[in-house]
């Protein structure tokens, strides 16, 4: 066994290993019972968290 067989064989086996992630990762993304915990992700930082407005408030002791 030569280092190119070996070579060649690793290189085929981690693309196919790095494909199939991928289209695990696109399917995860895209599956129908994903989308509202995607839907609460994209939301996170449009929503104001009543902890920290009274925390800002409380700086400085002004508000």
């Amino acid at each position: 066994m030569t280092y190119e067989t070996v070579a060649g064989f690793t290189q085929s086996l981690s693309l196919i290993l790095f494909f199939t992630l991928f289209i695990g990762v696109v399917a995860y993304a895209v599956w129908p019972g994903n989308s509202r915990k995607f839907e609460q992700a994209s939301r996170m930082p449009l929503d104001t968290d009543e902890h920290n407005e009274n925390a800002t408030r409380d700086i400085g002791g002004r508000n």
